[in-house]
């Protein structure tokens, strides 16, 4: 992406550095462990798995997108039936060490 600032002066627009609190590798919990393995992974790693399980089953509400409708699997992560896509993060991370 080249910034008009940067496009003027000629030099070349700094690429953003991931975070690396995000990049550490966290241990799921049990419950997490059962939809997206028991491997350490990156946080941004556990949120695209959730989503690719969520999307493989069919969980997102069919009236509003943004709700996603807990399996039994999912159920025990969330602590309820159903939750915001905005919760997801706040929820994993009560279940990663």
């Amino acid at each position: 992406m080249v910034t008009a600032k940067s496009a003027a002066s000629g030099t070349p627009a700094k690429k953003r550095a991931p975070n690396p609190a995000f990049m550490k590798p966290l241990t799921p919990s049990p419950a997490l462990a059962a939809v997206v393995g028991a491997a350490p992974l990156p946080r941004t790693e556990i949120i695209s798995k959730l989503w690719v399980y969520i999307k493989a089953h069919n969980l997102q509400d069919a009236a509003n997108k943004r709700m996603i409708n807990a399996d039994a699997k999912l159920k025990e992560v969330f602590g309820k039936p159903q939750v915001s896509m905005f919760e997801l993060a706040k929820l994993i991370g009560n279940h990663v060490k």
